[in-house]
Order: structure tokens, then sequence, then C-alpha cells
């Protein structure tokens, strides 16, 4: 392990003016302290989050909230015009529900892979390049022994493994951009810092916040001006979302997400309770505690001394004030952000207590230890299971029956279906109220679990087969439990 670095007076760690560049991004990045083990963990980790992802969506274990709907988005862009999606209602306009522009970036992919493992992958990629600026600050700052274990323990994170076992999210643009502006920020490259922050208003919404917080902590490192003026596009950047932007492309008006925190808005919200329907009376507000404790359990709290946590507190508090009981606890999606937060904080703490090599390694060898043990609670342990790598015969005859519908058709099919034909057809969910009416073809996989949630006071009711036969569509297909109904449009 290297020899720690001495540390100033304001508690951050003294560095050559070319190991501080490294932190910083490109503006005079310097590729010499990237070495092998970094791209190894970086490639292993890429390889891991996309196996998980593609094996989940092969299973037919992917979802219509939200992968589908991402997709159209990404469909849409690559066409060449503003995002829609018919997961979330009849040519719904998505920057009336979410304001993440960003995601335009992927369409050059998606006209070469247009499929929703384009997504997957860029996903993936987006999270296992966070490893490298936390590792580089890390090695510079506590030795290579210690990074290499950070960032293994960080890349493995339960809320890294939420994020990637549940479809893709635009935050996954948030994650590398976090921990580039947090790296910068913690070694005092505070310009850097901001340029990393700003475009996470492209992001999504609420991250103006984050961004407002990032300015705050420039200020208090010392550039009043440029943190200031961070500070101020953060919060109006996210007004100007809220209560401009949304509200005019929302269909109903309004921003729909307020009814997130019990405030009347628009419509636009989606099944955010569909997919955990068995699971949601478990969720209570307890379910807050445990999740700020398995949060800090990592870095056994020690996250908490360094002013970077602050950082978490727009996230945290959005989360805990969602009258919806998902954002509370710890899976899907909602700790891809805090994750890096958590770990930069974490080794800004130990750079800041002035740590002995023996200290690091002891709060080093105990975060390795928890994360082993979170991780087979969460999606990355999937890997490991035999199930995981068994292809049930019924998955054939589902790609074999959607085969048969053309592509262009307007659809309606359960869940779990909507993705593997989002690329190609106009398809909504089966038995959504706000699903486009009558269409060309239905497919209904009847040994799925039927919705029972109200969501957004719309109630999940799925049509018997003979209903649907009654208003006139027949029979083209049913096997092992999947039944495929045509009529003519």
């Amino acid at each position: 392990m290297q020899a720690l670095p001495t540390a100033t007076l304001t508690g951050r760690p003294e560095h050559s003016a070319a190991e501080g560049a490294v932190a910083g991004g490109p503006a005079g990045y310097d590729r010499s302290h990237l070495v092998w083990w970094m791209w190894v963990l970086t490639g292993a980790l890429f390889a891991t989050y996309l196996l998980l992802s593609l094996r989940l969506h092969e299973r037919l274990l992917s979802n219509s909230f939200d992968l589908a709907i991402f997709e159209q988005v990404v469909r849409s862009y690559a066409g060449g015009h503003l995002p829609v999606s018919e997961v979330k209602g009849p040519d719904f306009p998505v920057l009336g529900d979410h304001f993440s522009p960003i995601l335009a970036l992927i369409a050059p992919l998606y006209w070469l892979w247009p499929s929703p493992k384009a997504l997957l992958a860029v996903q993936a990629a987006l999270i296992a390049a966070s490893v490298l600026p936390l590792t580089l600050w890390a090695r510079r700052a506590l030795g290579s022994g210690a990074a290499a274990v950070i960032g293994i323990c960080y890349g493995i994170s339960w809320g890294i493994a939420s994020g990637v076992g549940f479809d893709f999210h635009e935050v996954a643009f948030a994650v590398p951009l976090v921990v580039c502006s947090l790296t910068a920020l913690a070694n005092d490259r505070l310009r850097q810092a901001a340029y990393w922050a700003l475009p996470l208003l492209l992001v999504k919404e609420d991250l103006g916040l984050t961004v407002a917080v990032i300015g705050v902590l420039i200020v208090r490192s010392g550039d009043r001006r440029l943190g200031i003026t961070t500070a101020a596009i953060g919060l109006g950047g996210t007004l100007l979302e809220v209560l401009v932007i949304l509200p005019s492309f929302n269909p109903a008006g309004g921003f729909g997400r307020l009814e997130w925190l019990g405030v009347s808005g628009g419509s636009g919200g989606g099944p955010g309770g569909l997919l955990h329907q068995y699971t949601i009376g478990l969720i209570t507000p307890a379910t807050k505690i445990i999740t700020l404790i398995f949060l800090l359990a990592p870095t056994l709290c020690l996250a908490l001394r360094s002013p970077l946590m602050w950082v978490a507190l727009p996230t945290l508090l959005w989360r805990f004030a969602s009258s919806y009981p998902e954002p509370w606890g710890t899976g899907y999606h909602y700790s891809l952000v805090l994750m890096p937060i958590v770990f930069v904080a974490f080794i800004d703490a130990l750079v800041r207590r002035h740590s002995s090599k023996k200290s690091v390694r002891r709060y080093v060898a105990a975060c390795a230890a928890i994360s082993l043990l979170l991780l087979p609670q969460f999606a990355l342990w999937r890997l490991f299971e035999p199930a995981m790598w068994r292809t049930a015969p019924r998955i054939a005859v589902a790609h074999r029956l959607m085969d048969q519908i053309p592509d262009g058709a307007k659809v309606q099919v359960s869940n779990e279906l909507v993705p593997h034909l989002a690329n190609r057809t106009s398809v909504s969910l089966y038995g959504w109220p706000e699903s486009r009416p009558n269409p060309q073809w239905i497919m209904v996989d009847t040994l799925a679990p039927p919705y029972r949630l109200k969501v957004n006071g719309l109630q999940m009711r799925e049509s018997s087969l003979d209903d649907v036969r009654s208003r006139g569509y027949r029979t083209v297909a049913e096997q092992d439990g999947f039944v495929l109904l045509w009529r003519q449009g």
C-alpha cells in the first residue's frame, strides 16, 4: 500500500499538480494514473451487469414499467421526434412525466441495434465506468490495495445491484456524473466539479436539487461566485422543469409526480407498485430506517463524517416524503444515485481523519465484509443461482407466438412480454386502463399473476379471455399458458 498523503489545514490531502488533474476529468486528465487492474475491474463489472440484465430479459423477467417505456423513448429520439410512450398511454409525451432529454444520446446506438438490449448495455457501461474516477482518487489517497477493495465493494454494492437488476433507468447517466463531480470537489477542483454536476439537470428533474447542494459545497470550499452560480442553476433548473416544462407536455397539465408527495398534480404516474404486489404489505415506515442503515452500513457510518454526504439529502428527502412506499426501501433503482455519494464520502472521510495505514486497512476490510454479507440479498447474487441459467421451454413458445405479430401492429400484451415487442410494434400493457383501446392483437400470459393494485386511482383490471373474445377477437394460437388473439382492425 502506498504511503498516505499529508493533509492540509483544511483537512484535504496535498497532491502535486499532476495528481490533482486526475480527479478533475478531461481537462488535464492524466491517463498514466490508470493502472491495469482498474481497467480489469471496470471490464469485469460491465460484463457482470450486462450479463445479469440480459439474462433477466431473456427469461421474460423485464417489465413494461420501465424497460419498455424507456425503449419507446429512445426509439422516438432515434426516429427524430420528441419521445412518446404507448405504455404510458396513447402517444403519451414522456417529457410530461420526467425531464430526461439525456436519453437522446442513446439514439445513435439504437440506430445500429434497435433492441432493449442496447439500453441495458448502455446502463451497464455507465455504471461500470463510474468505478474509474472513484478508484483513481482512492489509489492516490489511500493506496492501490485499499482502492481496489473499495472499487469492488462499490461495484457490488446493494444499491448498484438493485438498479442493475431492475430494467433500465435514466438515472444510470447520473452515476458517473456524480462520481466525477464529487471526486473533483473533494480534491478542490471546484470548476470541474461544477462542470460535471450541471449535466444532471438533463438526467431527471429532481437532480437539480443535487446540483444545488454541490453548489453550496463549492461555496464552502472557497469559490463563492462559482458555488452560488451552480446552486442557482440547479435550483432554477428544477423549478423550470417542474413548474413549466413538464406541465406544458403533460396532457393533464401540472406535474403528475407531485402525487408521489401527496400533492395533487396531473396524471402521468405509472404502476409503481405493480410489480411488487405481493410484498407491498411488508413495506412500512420502518423500512426507511432499514434503508438508512443499509445505506451507511458498508462504510460503518464513516461516510457521515464527510460533508459530501449532504449531496444525498435531496434524493433521500423526496424518497422518504413520498406517499408511495416503493421508494422507501432498498429495491428498484432508487439508490443508484446514492451509492456513488456514499463511497466517495467514505474515501473523503478516511482522508480527512488522517487515517493511518492500519486504520485504513481496518475500515476497508470491514467495508468488504459487510458488502459480501449483503451481496446474497440482492440481484447480483442471482448469477449464482442455478435457475438463472435454465431456460423454461415456454419462453421459446412465447417468442414464437410473438413472432406472429407483424411489425407496426397495435398490441396489448402481458407485462413481461411488452419489452420484447417495444422495438417493432405499438405495444401497451394489457389490463392497464390507460392503454390504447381496441388493439389489433392481444397476447396474454395466463400463468402470470393478475395485477391487483390501484395506482394513482386506476385499478388494473385484466379482462377475462371470454370478455376479450366477446369483443370479436379470435384465438390465433394457445400454448403453455400463452394465448394470442387477433381481430380485424
